[in-house]
């Protein structure tokens, strides 16, 4: 494990960052640590990383320069992305995730698919409308009535809700097959899965509850066997 803290992570990407959604993370999760190219963008904010990992692709050699030696963790293999590497080598409490999306669908996906390779890590995709996180075998929500809730299911996955204008339970959800997008609340939100598959999607205004919420909710998913080091 190359990060070990005891508060909750940053991790700055290499797509485009707001100021306002750094700050907002940060306030939140002062451990800063960049995935490769996002070593740049934290410093083109004045907040350099703790560490960076990544296959050091996209980081420049001038912040190479500026950053220690020691801080820098290479990992030259091509079977994950830089996000993915960073994931499995970080313990955290919570990890907040800027400028993994931006404007590439690929990305988008790539994030995605990493959500839930990993689903033992308590993780947020913040960007400038959303946020984006696995939902855990269960989790009450204290949510405004009329708050957009999607669920799209990255597997095979069924589960049980209460406070959802659509209710979820008897329903056989698959990325092919049946989705739970644009639902919404009628006020206090309850979930239950039963498989680590079901991405929850909600208004970025939701991101200081929702991680509040992640950190103390005691329901979660064990680790997988992991592929990498």
């Amino acid at each position: 494990m190359i990060v070990n803290s005891s508060v909750a992570v940053t991790l700055v990407g290499g797509s485009e960052v707001h100021e306002d959604q750094l700050m907002r993370s940060v306030s939140l999760a002062p451990h800063i640590v960049a995935a490769d190219g996002g070593a740049d963008m934290a410093l083109s904010h004045g907040m350099p990383p703790s560490a960076v990992i990544g296959d050091f692709d996209s980081i420049s050699e001038s912040t190479k320069d500026k950053l220690p030696r020691d801080v820098q963790f290479r990992i030259e293999e091509q079977n994950s992305t830089d996000f993915d590497k960073c994931l499995r080598n970080i313990d955290a409490p919570l990890v907040i995730c800027v400028g993994f999306t931006g404007l590439r669908a690929d990305h988008h996906l790539a994030g995605f698919n990493a959500l839930v390779r990993h689903p033992e890590r308590q993780c947020i995709l913040l960007d400038r409308n959303d946020i984006v996180f696995l939902a855990p075998p269960s989790i009450a929500l204290s949510l405004e009535c009329g708050t957009r809730v999607s669920l799209f299911p990255m597997g095979e996955v069924g589960g049980f809700s209460e406070g959802l204008r659509w209710p979820i339970s008897g329903i056989d959800f698959s990325p092919d097959g049946r989705i739970g997008t644009s639902n919404e609340a009628t006020g206090d939100v309850f979930l239950s899965l039963n498989a680590p598959k079901m991405l929850a999607i909600l208004p970025e205004s939701a991101l200081e509850h929702v991680a509040d919420t992640l950190v103390s909710n005691s329901s979660r998913w064990p680790s997988p066997r992991a592929e990498f080091h």
